[in-house]
């Protein structure tokens, strides 16, 4: 399994939101790519950078930051919020990043997904997932569609991806633990490598999460409140 430390961007700091919520955020640095030679010197191996700004506005607002820590660490780094055409997605690995997530774009539009699947590799192109109640919601977590969190993954799996990252938006930024029986269902009733996102606070959190088959596990919050060590983390279980 793989640990991704988060990295959440918003007008250049990185910060934290509960449940999605823009109006509910804490800053934990006005620099962000000292956040990320943090987990890097703590061993990380990947790292998950989200444009939450991008996310809602529909484009990338924090580039900025995103190339600095692309540029300024030799550590692969997958970016998602506000990707949506191919512009976007070929700026990004023009930048060195390693794989890029796409959220509301997938749901509008799944044969989007699979032409960039098909020009830039299932390794490059990201789904994210991220659910209500089991249902997808979509631009930066603000609309709830009608279709299921499973259904949108066989879609996905239909169109080649080969990584999707679940979020269960209630859990985020909350601390409370991961959803490890919907997690469970998704990698149960798929073939894709599921990156499970929302909740992950603790050790044994992490330990659920590595006996489910996830193909990794993102970790935000605990780690910026010291709820989790990442380097006694990643000695554990990132594999």
């Amino acid at each position: 399994m793989r640990l991704y430390p988060a990295i959440d961007l918003k007008d250049g700091k990185c910060v934290r939101l509960k449940q999605g919520q823009f109006n509910d955020l804490i800053v934990y640095s006005d620099n962000p790519i000292e956040i990320a030679r943090k987990w890097c010197d703590c061993g990380a191996k990947f790292l998950h950078l989200v444009d939450l700004d991008g996310a809602l506005k529909g484009s990338s607002i924090n580039e900025i930051a995103i190339r600095s820590i692309v540029q300024g660490l030799n550590i692969p780094v997958q970016v998602g919020g506000g990707i949506r055409n191919f512009e976007n997605i070929e700026y990004m690995l023009g930048l060195g990043v390693n794989r890029v997530i796409l959220g509301t774009k997938a749901v509008q539009d799944p044969e989007f997904v699979r032409e960039a699947v098909e020009r830039y590799g299932s390794d490059a192109i990201v789904v994210g997932i991220d659910a209500k109640d089991g249902m997808v919601a979509t631009h930066g977590w603000e609309t709830v569609s009608e279709l299921s969190a499973l259904d949108m993954c066989k879609k996905m799996q239909l169109m080649g991806v080969k990584y999707v990252v679940y979020t269960d938006i209630s859990k985020d930024g909350m601390l409370s633990g991961p959803n490890i029986e919907f997690t469970q269902m998704l990698v149960n009733q798929t073939n894709i490598n599921i990156i499970a996102s929302g909740g992950v606070s603790t050790l044994e959190d992490i330990k659920k999460l590595s006996t489910i088959g996830v193909e990794g596990a993102i970790i935000g919050k605990a780690l910026y409140e010291d709820w989790i060590d990442l380097r006694v983390a990643i000695q554990k279980y990132d594999s």
